[in-house]
């Protein structure tokens, strides 16, 4: 009976496989094997017939008549063939009980011993022929280690680091790069951004290691990228992007000196770039979240922010009100009874306070537009939607973030509002 035997193997293929593959291997009657190991496959195949995977239809094609015919074929593939192998293909084309499946650690699997790092946290993502969608929602979780298998004739290793550099996590990242995994010649080398290498074979595979400590680079005056922020670990990517940041800062319209309340801070983002812009400033920095405090001092640390001005309560913000003195600027993110909130807000705002808040529902937003102008504040709000350049191959397309309401009420100046 014919049959079709999918030996997965590495770059060292066949002296790194196991005797009996091997075995299987020396007494097939046809091979076909991909293109890169066919010179190291002469002196230790004896099939007559032998053909390249490249180009893959053809041979395909090949294969099938060799199985028809009624030949014991083998086939040999990289790592497990069912995990973005060939088997997939194979078992759409032959009979599953013509087919027998024999895999071998998967570069990945070698990648991670060579690292000597365990790898049972480990995501991944494939560029193969793919949209970076899925690179790109798994990085905004921030994984402690990601690998992903990169396309070639997309960009390869240049494409992960543009996707990188468009949702600004750079600096919160180290990046591996495997090469030739179980070949005599295999590589294995950690890369800059700024210096990504023209000589990377093309069997290859790339890890994205996260960085304890956010790789120190020079701080714009404001608009800090998203990546310098340290995350909770249970809930990663709670925070203010970079673009809304910069907006809220901007309605914020921060004074010299004063009070800023900061109401269910995150990580501390919009706080503490205010805190960077008026050092003068007073933050009070409100997070129910378990590990706000120290997280939070973390990130204010990082950015060389004043400690003595900074006042950090991880408990719920209306428990917290009683005790912090009245405020000149008020954001209230999310989280927490906003309406309770904000009339706590607004009867203790400053003359010619502000109060802004950022909104990620539509339903979120009439009652607290009517509670600020029966304040008679001065109302301004804005809808605004973001979207990132993101690297596809050679090109650019744009992702979206979350759309999001910015609603701000002003108390004129030498008028208190009414609550």
């Amino acid at each position: 009976m014919a049959r079709i035997d999918v030996i997965g193997c590495d770059g060292g293929a066949p002296q790194t496989m196991a005797a009996p593959q091997r075995q299987l291997l020396s007494g097939c009657d046809c091979l076909l094997a991909p293109q890169r190991l066919l010179e190291q496959l002469k002196p230790c195949s004896s099939p007559p017939k032998v053909h390249g995977m490249e180009p893959l239809g053809p041979a395909l094609e090949w294969l099938t008549h060799q199985h028809r015919c009624g030949h014991h074929c083998v086939v040999l593939t990289s790592g497990d063939p069912l995990w973005f192998g060939l088997g997939r293909v194979l078992l759409q084309r032959f009979p599953p009980e013509d087919l027998h499946f024999y895999p071998t650690a998967t570069s990945m699997q070698q990648l991670f011993a060579r690292l000597k790092r365990p790898w049972q946290d480990v995501t991944w993502a494939s560029l193969h022929g793919r949209a970076p969608d899925d690179l790109v929602a798994k990085l905004r979780r921030r994984p402690s280690a990601l690998v992903v298998l990169t396309d070639p004739h997309q960009g390869g290793l240049a494409h992960v680091v543009a996707i990188l550099r468009s949702i600004q996590l750079v600096s919160g990242y180290d990046i591996w790069v495997g090469e030739r995994l179980g070949h005599p010649t295999e590589r294995l080398r950690q890369i800059q951004f700024d210096e990504i290498p023209t000589d990377l074979d093309p069997l290859s595979l790339v890890v994205l290691l996260r960085r304890l400590q956010p790789h120190p680079v020079p701080l714009p005056w404001f608009g800090l990228d998203d990546g310098l922020w340290h995350q909770y670990e249970d809930h990663p990517g709670l925070m203010t992007k970079r673009e809304v940041r910069v907006l809220l800062l901007a309605e914020l319209d921060l004074p010299q000196h004063g009070v800023m309340w900061d109401l269910g801070a995150g990580v501390g983002s919009v706080g503490l770039e205010a805190l960077r812009l008026r050092p003068q400033l007073q933050v009070h920095a409100v997070e129910r979240r378990v590990g706000a405090i120290p997280l939070i001092q973390r990130n204010a640390l990082t950015l060389g922010c004043d400690l003595g001005r900074l006042h950090v309560y991880g408990s719920s913000a209306l428990a917290v009100l009683p005790r912090l003195p009245d405020p000149d600027r008020v954001l209230i993110g999310g989280g927490g009874d906003r309406q309770a909130l904000l009339e706590q807000a607004i009867s203790r705002l400053k003359p010619g306070g502000r109060i802004v808040l950022p909104l990620a529902t539509l339903e979120s937003f009439p009652p607290l537009h009517h509670q600020l102008s029966q304040a008679n504040l001065e109302v301004h709000s804005l809808q605004v939607q973001i979207s990132r350049g993101c690297s596809v191959g050679s090109n650019t397309r744009l992702q979206p973030l979350n759309p999001v309401l910015i609603l701000s009420g002003r108390s004129p100046t030498g008028l208190v509002p009414t609550s």
